[in-house]
């Protein structure tokens, strides 16, 4: 298989586009981080933007590969792609800017749903492509028990 790089690079971009948008929106996010009583599970603040980066990396090359395929059920696959991508980037806002830590992860929750749907679409047609989400869904899964807690110890 012939690699499209401009495909690639673009696939890539788009979500690595969507979480620089969504830190610039967030700036005071490190702040507001640093502020909160936190689960002694939770990594320090430097931990997430190097994490969200090869995560969103391995999103591109995922959609990518979905892309390539040539499959007749990509378009729906995609839907579900830029419907968690959105989800994704408006997690960010809630949990941050306005605050709102029980719906951040009521949020969080349909955002895990949405990209376990995701993964299987993507699994009918090309298993690379949901294996490349799976770290995306168990970073999720693990920023959902981050986000509850936070929650209750914020009340």
């Amino acid at each position: 298989m012939k690699i499209k790089f401009d495909k690639l690079i673009i696939s890539i971009l788009i979500p690595l586009a969507v979480g620089q948008i969504s830190a610039l929106l967030t700036r005071s996010s490190a702040d507001t981080y640093a502020m909160l009583s936190k689960s002694p599970l939770s990594p320090p603040g430097v931990v997430f933007p190097i994490v969200w980066t090869i995560l969103y990396i391995l999103m591109g090359i995922s959609c990518y590969l979905i892309i390539t395929s040539g499959n007749e059920n990509t378009k729906n696959a995609l839907t579900w792609y830029a419907l968690q991508l959105v989800l994704n980037f408006f997690w960010s806002l809630i949990f941050f800017n306005l605050h709102f830590y029980l719906f951040a992860f009521i949020w969080l929750l349909l955002l895990i749903v949405t990209i376990i749907i995701m993964i299987i679409k993507f699994y009918k047609i090309n298993p690379l492509a949901a294996y490349l989400q799976i770290p995306y869904l168990l970073w999720c899964i693990f920023a959902a028990y981050l986000n509850f807690s936070i929650y209750l110890l914020n009340k």
